[in-house]
């Protein structure tokens, strides 16, 4: 591999206590008991709002989805001020790069609040590209970003890695034709990760194992 593909939220970005605490601040008005972070990676999936009708029992309501996923946010910009990067974030990043490989970023969350938090930790300057969600409209699947993100590269899809915490990391690298190793510090139980028959790491370090 001569490339990584880095996932931000639940990956580099240790925040699955801020997700877990909005999750319940936004279920909280529906009289459903709050979950811990095992419940939750019991009933998360993507795209989101999956997980949400799951915890429901019902479909959603029309616009109920994007009532939901605002609020949500709204909790979580406050949450995440408490959170921080990985454990072996900076050094397995600055690892890969005495190894001569380059790295990118591409994240599903907003692409502004991601650029400013990358740069206010000082890590912005090991990637060749960051890539955050452009549109206001939230929690769907990566794969086709991947397809843009690679091609804003120009990096071949069978010399990438990419590394995340959700199984839509790895559908998203299977889609394009690059590996994925998948990481248990995220929302993601190790059950579904390891269902998926891709590598399974529990520190970012143990991904660079497989680039």
């Amino acid at each position: 591999m001569r490339h990584i593909v880095w996932d931000w939220n639940g990956t580099l970005f240790h925040d699955i206590d801020a997700v877990v605490a909005a999750t319940n601040a936004v279920f909280e008005p529906y009289g459903l008991g709050s979950y811990d972070v095992d419940g939750f990676r019991a009933v998360y999936t993507r795209p989101i709002w999956t997980a949400y009708e799951r915890m429901l029992g019902r479909p959603l309501e029309e616009g109920e989805w994007e009532r939901m996923d605002e609020g949500f946010h709204e909790h979580y910009h406050r949450l995440m001020l408490e959170c921080g990067l990985a454990a072996d974030a900076e050094s397995t990043l600055r690892s890969w790069e005495r190894e001569g490989g380059s790295q990118s970023l591409l994240s599903m969350w907003r692409h502004e609040m991601l650029v400013a938090k990358i740069a206010e930790y000082g890590i912005d300057r090991h990637f060749t590209r960051v890539d955050g969600l452009l549109s206001t409209a939230s929690g769907g699947h990566k794969a086709e970003s991947m397809v843009a993100h690679l091609a804003e590269l120009g990096v071949a899809p069978e010399n990438v890695l990419v590394i995340g915490d959700s199984v839509d990391d790895a559908h998203a690298a299977r889609h394009v034709g690059a590996r994925a190793v998948l990481y248990t510090g995220g929302m993601t139980s190790r059950r579904d990760l390891e269902a998926f028959g891709v590598p399974v790491v529990d520190t970012l370090a143990d991904a660079l194992d497989y680039a």
